[in-house]
């Protein structure tokens, strides 16, 4: 088991992380995600995309932004917009608590974004097999982010998609 770190103000926090050894000796494509939890459910974020992971910190309002655009923070002299996922998924508002977390994730053509989710829980290691691909009906009005669902010990990740979170946020009016 390998330890995952993040940053906190002075201190650092562990997330563990988990690997999945069920096919030992067989080569597997393999991906990580760190699970987050918004509400109730728990949601895989590609470990690829992560740049950092902070505490919550205070947020300075942006004016006539949507409002999942919680504002700007200041990261080491880098201004990173903050978008509230749970707002963005039409979730009920962000309850801020000790395990409240932004994560920091490098978008290529959108650059640098700060996610605020309700805690992060671990690292998951998930094979090829493990992840059914989610596919949509282009009629359906609904706003779908959800690029899979990934089986572990067990249970449903819903592997989020932000390709699909970024592209909705550019037609909104």
């Amino acid at each position: 088991m390998r330890n995952f770190n993040t940053e906190g103000d002075n201190e650092m926090e562990e997330v563990k992380v988990v690997e999945n050894n069920e096919t030992a000796g067989v080569a597997a494509i393999t991906q990580q995600y760190i699970v987050v939890r918004l509400g109730e459910e728990q949601y895989g974020v590609d470990i690829r995309y992560i740049d950092n992971i902070v505490r919550m910190q205070k947020i300075t309002r942006v004016p006539k932004v949507a409002p999942y655009l919680k504002g700007v923070i200041n990261l080491r002299g880098e201004v990173i917009p903050i978008m509230s996922l749970r707002l963005k998924m039409f979730l009920p508002e962000d309850e801020i608590t000790k395990a409240t977390r932004i994560i920091i994730l490098k978008l290529g053509q959108y650059g640098s974004i700060g996610v605020i989710v309700d805690e992060v829980k671990e690292v998951v290691t998930l094979e090829e097999g493990q992840i059914e691909k989610v596919s949509y009906d282009s009629k359906d009005d609904k706003m779908n982010f959800i690029g899979g669902i990934g089986k572990y010990e067990g249970g449903l990740i819903s592997l989020l998609d932000f390709n699909l979170v970024m592209q909705e946020r550019e037609n909104t009016p």
